[in-house]
Formats: C-alpha cells, sequence, structure tokens
C-alpha cells in the first residue's frame, strides 16, 4: 500500500523542467529529509500521518483517471520524497493507459523505476536546507535512471546556496540545470491559504537573474516557482 498525502490536478507544473504542463500531481506521504524551509510539512513530518491515505496503486491510478477524465496527461510523483515508496506498479499501471510519469526527489534513495520516468528531477538540497547530500547516493539515482531524462533543480536562498549550485553544476556538467528563487515564507502544513510574501520572492528571483548573468553563467535555467505567483501559497493547485 502506498502513502498518500494527496491527489489534486489536474493543475499545471508550477516549476522545474516541464513547468507549465499540465498535471496531475500524486504527493507522497513520508521523507527522510526535515529542510529547515520544507514547504510541504503535512507530506514529511510524521505528526501528520493521520492525514496519509493508504491507497493500492489501483486505488491511486482510479483517481488520477477521474481527475483527468481519463484523458491521458503527465502524473507528477512528489512529496515527501516518494523515492522513498515504491511507485513501479503504478507507473506500468498509467503507462498502460498513455499517461507519462514525472518524479520529483533529492537524489537520496535510487530505484528502479526511474528507468520509466519522463523525466527524473533530481532536486539536491542546498546548505540552507540543514541537510547534508550524499552524492554516493545521488549518483546511485542517476545510474538508476538508465536511458530515462534527467534533470536538476535547485533552490537558491542566498549567496552560500549560489555557490554551492556553481559547484554541483560542475560537478554533473550534462545535466541540464534549473534555479529557482526559494520560497522564505513557507504555509504551515495545515494552511489552506497562507499568507505569502509576493515582493521579497521577486526581489530574490531578480537577485538570482542578475548574479547568474553577471557571472556569465549562460548554461542554467533560472525560473520562478510559477504556481506561487499565480496562486500564493495555496495548497492543491
Amino acid at each position: 500500500m502506498l502513502r498518500i498525502a494527496e491527489i489534486f490536478g489536474p493543475t499545471i507544473q508550477g516549476e522545474g523542467a516541464v513547468i507549465g504542463q499540465p498535471t496531475v500531481f500524486v504527493r507522497a506521504g513520508g521523507c527522510d529529509y526535515r529542510c529547515s524551509w520544507c514547504d510541504s510539512l503535512h507530506a514529511v513530518d510524521s505528526e501528520y500521518r493521520h492525514t496519509w491515505a493508504k491507497m493500492s496503486a489501483a486505488d491511486v491510478m482510479t483517481e488520477v483517471e477521474r481527475l483527468s477524465g481519463g484523458i491521458p496527461l503527465t502524473v507528477s510523483l512528489s512529496g515527501g520524497n516518494p523515492a522513498i515508496q515504491d511507485f513501479a506498479e503504478l507507473i506500468a499501471l498509467g503507462r498502460a493507459k498513455g499517461y507519462e510519469f514525472a518524479c520529483e526527489t533529492q537524489g537520496s534513495v535510487a530505484r528502479s523505476w526511474f528507468a520509466d520516468l519522463a523525466p527524473l528531477i533530481l532536486s539536491p538540497k542546498p546548505p540552507s536546507s540543514g541537510e547534508t547530500v550524499d552524492w554516493d547516493a545521488f549518483d546511485a539515482c542517476i545510474q538508476a535512471s538508465g536511458q530515462a531524462d534527467v534533470v536538476m533543480k535547485i533552490v537558491v536562498f542566498d549567496d552560500t546556496d549560489y555557490v554551492w549550485a556553481k559547484d554541483v553544476a560542475a560537478r554533473f556538467p550534462d545535466l541540464p540545470l534549473y534555479l529557482q528563487p526559494g520560497n522564505h515564507t513557507p504555509p504551515p502544513p495545515d494552511a489552506e491559504d497562507a499568507q505569502i510574501d509576493m515582493d521579497g520572492i521577486m526581489r530574490r528571483y531578480e537577485w538570482l537573474i542578475d548574479k547568474t548573468l553577471a557571472d556569465q553563467w549562460y548554461t542554467v535555467k533560472i525560473l520562478p516557482q510559477l504556481h506561487v505567483l499565480v496562486w500564493g501559497n495555496k495548497r492543491g493547485v
């Protein structure tokens, strides 16, 4: 059985390599990280375990089909860290019906089903998160992806994160890299529509653009969190 914090959509993917793409989100419950600025604690902290549904892969797929009206689209596996659970059966069920699956994970747990994703988004957490990346585990995730497309996404809050991101880009020069400014006003876990400092986020986005261009770092893509710009911290979109 899968532990599912929420299933919602269709909406658009708000960040990274498939930004703007119509998507149904399957948010897994549980995570092996506790990032200081986590914006999805309701899907991370075991304190909220009682809100997670135990669902079979078939049940999850039935809900995805209901939400999408049976029309195949992209299903995004998120969390928490979806890689700590086995989504192989769900992916097989969905792909047989024409759905594609993307997954975002910090790269701490490798799974064979990474090879069936389109794409695998690896999001190593920078120093501001308070977590330390296990690069051997991260490399194992890349190896597990096989022929699947793999991209990186790094959230940047400050100069330390920025320098760290440049080092990561140098370490993995063949992986496309997306940078995004961090949301420094994450919602409380049980908030349905929390306030957000939009001006602060946009100032950080402008700072990040200026910083990369001044450094002539032209191989990176710099994107906002589109869903935050449209819906703020509202959940389920």
